[in-house]
């Protein structure tokens, strides 16, 4: 029996349903801060943290923008990706569960669905196949059957994959121009200087000029459309 499975039960329990709307938003909140590791690996988040790292390393400036400014924005990034989906599991799941109209077995059956069609979306069928077949899973009728403890991993690994090659496209106008200075370097017969030294004012202007931020935010969002 799989975590989801187990989530799944608690929530159906006679127990649970007989607690009021307020201590059952309080579990609620203090279950997702428990599962705040793997919402992270279920959401946008993991391909755009991974792309601005790319990002601060392409442009050679060490430890700028701060660690704390790439997690924030990243996060607000997810939550802006996300819209739609958290939109919906709040209309048709949270709101009518805390209203009483749906049990909390149905609430969580909805709400799990439409992550799951989110990340189906994202997710390669190749990496699916892998994992079905790692699972001994012979045969998925539809994307929907797809179980969780398959569409997780198969669904991580797509994002990394993509996220590196957004990645290496993002490197290669950085990499000219390091390629460019250190040739100018090396016909000056200034070979003990660093280039990058001499690059990282070219990389960062060139990406002020091209509004860097605004063009990665843009292409970040329209990934996942």
């Amino acid at each position: 029996m799989d975590s989801t499975s187990t989530i799944q039960q608690v929530v159906s329990s006679d127990g649970f349903q007989g607690l009021s709307p307020q201590m059952k938003v309080a579990l609620f909140l203090g279950g997702m801060a428990l599962l705040s590791s793997a919402m992270v690996t279920m959401t946008a988040f993991t391909r755009i943290v991974i792309v601005l790292s790319f990002v601060r390393r392409a442009l050679s400036t060490q430890e700028i923008p701060p660690t704390q400014v790439i997690l924030g924005l990243s996060l607000f990034l997810t939550l802006f990706v996300m819209g739609p989906t958290f939109s919906a599991i709040e209309e048709q799941a949270l709101r009518p569960y805390l209203n009483d109209s749906i049990a909390g077995e149905q609430a969580w059956g909805i709400g799990l669905d439409q992550l799951k069609e989110f990340m189906l979306r994202q997710t390669r069928k190749t990496d699916i196949a892998l994992f079905a077949r790692m699972a001994k899973i012979e045969r998925i009728s539809t994307a929907e059957e797809t179980p969780m403890r398959v569409l997780i991993p198969a669904y991580v690994i797509s994002e990394l994959k993509t996220a590196f090659i957004m990645g290496f496209c993002l490197y290669i106008p950085f990499i000219l121009i390091d390629l460019v200075v250190s040739v100018i370097l090396m016909s000056l017969g200034m070979m003990m200087m660093p280039p990058m030294i001499i690059s990282t004012p070219f990389k960062i202007l060139l990406f002020v000029m091209v509004d860097g931020w605004q063009l990665i935010a843009r292409v970040l969002s329209m990934s996942f459309h």
